[in-house]
């Protein structure tokens, strides 16, 4: 018998395919098995060994907020880790559950971090934004007196009051009268950068007028937070660290932002506790808290880098929401109409008006902002490895970002209504008129962050922005001269490309 007749019995021989069956047998299950623990421990976008994610995440660099909300829909825990060469492993989480075990369950694992703090560092110094430990824990302190003072909330009523019914409206009767476009974005935008500034540094107004320049430290403040936002979205952060080490590119016009900026609230407070020491008075003279951040006895960067962190979060959050509520509302024209109905009674004072609850208001801007959030997503870093309620496991080091956006596009949190603008959501009993709200979860939708961390101006914000929204819809109609969709960008503080063009009109029935 020949060599090729022995070696084809042998593989036609009964034991040897036996044998075979068992050992592919063996291999399917085993294949089968490490599908499962892979597809359960790893969901999230396709990777390649080296490179991880990286191609994915470059094809995808100009749509991350959709490309993440698509994935973390597709993922059964609404968690996905993002591993890609060039940066941190990421886990992004739309998970409630998630988000709560971060910002107040094992709060300590889960602080800004290093590689947070570096990425705005430049800009925040040592603000309580960009801060963790017992700095954070200092300047919060600080930080809660203030804002539990019914000074600092007289101030702002105060604030409000005088450049809503002296500025913000007489121009947008201006508008009115001339038919004129105007970027209703960029008019908000002012508006509230103006109230922070009178409030926080007791300084003068600028122009609201959009048509106008920008005011210098405005536009400062808009090139220091875009390219610090653009670091934290690089494919590769080496890059703006090698511009940055260089001073060349983006990191020198940052730089010059930064030195225009520390410049200028550093001017105001030399020339603050001048006059204090001239005056030899206390912070009662001046209303701002600037000035009560001086007498306090604060260094003087400390108190730079406090005002300039409350400036950022003040100024273009609440502008962002209005922005975004007015084209929702200039698209649901019946919403719009029981508004200004419920509005239609509100007081000429601001004392008048803060007896009001105006829930239909109050849940249209919860409604605009579940949809449209002033901060997109918020990162932290963890000190040791963890592992989250969902399962997933996070190591020591990694990046872990809770992620607003996409937790308000959430089928299993919202329905399969979740993309459309439907305040009576927030109702419990949405078909009974002046129903109560509902008790918003902080973790379902974390949009002015939670835990030890929440938002302190929480409620001076919705003040401001239903004072504004309410004296605004009284007296006009705000219509879109587009008919297409904004375009959602994210940077630290979203806003809408473009701005949003507006004709502005006077209603028939102005109470005014």
């Amino acid at each position: 018998m020949s060599e090729m007749e022995i070696s084809m019995s042998l593989f036609t021989h009964p034991t040897f395919i036996v044998f075979l069956a068992i050992i592919l047998y063996v291999l399917h299950v085993l294949i089968s098995r490490f599908r499962r623990v892979h597809e359960f421990s790893y969901q999230g976008p396709p990777r390649y060994p080296v490179i991880g994610c990286f191609i994915s995440f470059y094809n995808n660099r100009n749509r991350l907020l959709d490309w993440y909300t698509d994935l973390l829909a597709k993922s059964t825990t609404n968690t996905i880790v993002v591993d890609r060469f060039g940066a941190r492993r990421t886990v992004v989480t739309a998970n409630p559950e998630n988000v709560e075990y971060m910002l107040k369950t094992n709060f300590n694992n889960f602080p800004k971090g290093k590689p947070f703090t570096e990425i705005l560092g430049d800009f925040l110094g040592c603000g309580i934004f960009n801060v963790d430990g017992e700095v954070w824990r200092t300047q919060r302190k600080l930080a809660s007196h203030e804002f539990g003072t019914k000074f600092l909330r007289e101030c702002m009523t105060k604030t409000l009051e005088e450049e809503v019914e002296k500025s913000l409206l007489p121009l947008m009767e201006s508008l009115a009268e001339t038919a004129q476009v105007v970027d209703l974005q960029e008019l908000l935008r002012r508006f509230t950068f103006n109230v922070i500034c009178k409030v926080f540094l007791g300084v003068e107004r600028c122009c609201l007028d959009p048509s106008l320049p920008h005011p210098p430290l405005a536009r400062a403040f808009d090139t220091a937070s875009e390219i610090c936002a653009r670091r934290g979205a690089a494919p590769m952060f080496i890059i703006w660290k090698i511009k940055r080490w260089l001073g060349v590119g983006s990191e020198q016009k940052l730089r010059a932002a930064v030195e225009e900026v520390h410049a200028y609230v550093m001017d105001i407070i030399e020339r603050r506790k001048s006059e204090l020491e001239e005056a030899e008075t206390d912070s009662g003279a001046r209303e701002d808290l600037l000035t009560r951040l001086i007498t306090a006895g604060h260094e003087e960067e400390v108190t730079r880098d406090m005002v300039i962190s409350f400036i950022m979060a003040g100024r273009d959050t609440t502008s962002a929401a209005m922005t975004w509520l007015f084209w929702l509302l200039s698209r649901q024209p019946g919403v719009e109409e029981d508004v200004v109905k419920e509005v239609g009674s509100t007081g000429e004072k601001m004392s008048d008006f803060e007896l009001l609850e105006l829930s239909l208001l109050k849940a249209c801007l919860y409604e605009s902002m579940r949809l449209y959030p002033p901060v997109a997503w918020d990162s932290k870093h963890a000190v040791v490895d963890d592992l989250l309620p969902d399962g997933t496991r996070v190591r020591a080091g990694d990046r872990v970002t809770y992620f607003p956006y996409g937790m308000g596009r959430m089928e299993a949190l919202w329905g399969k209504d979740r993309l459309e603008f439907k305040p009576d959501r927030w109702f419990l009993e949405p078909d009974k008129e002046r129903s109560a709200l509902k008790k918003v979860c902080p973790y379902r939708l974390p949009i002015f962050q939670a835990g030890p961390r929440v938002c302190l101006g929480k409620d001076m914000a919705f003040i401001q922005m239903k004072y504004v929204v309410a004296s605004i819809l009284r007296r006009f109609e705000i219509r879109p001269v587009d008919s297409g969709e904004p375009v959602f960008v994210p940077r630290l503080t979203a806003h809408m490309a473009g701005g949003l063009k507006v004709l502005i009109r006077k209603r028939s029935d102005d109470p005014g």
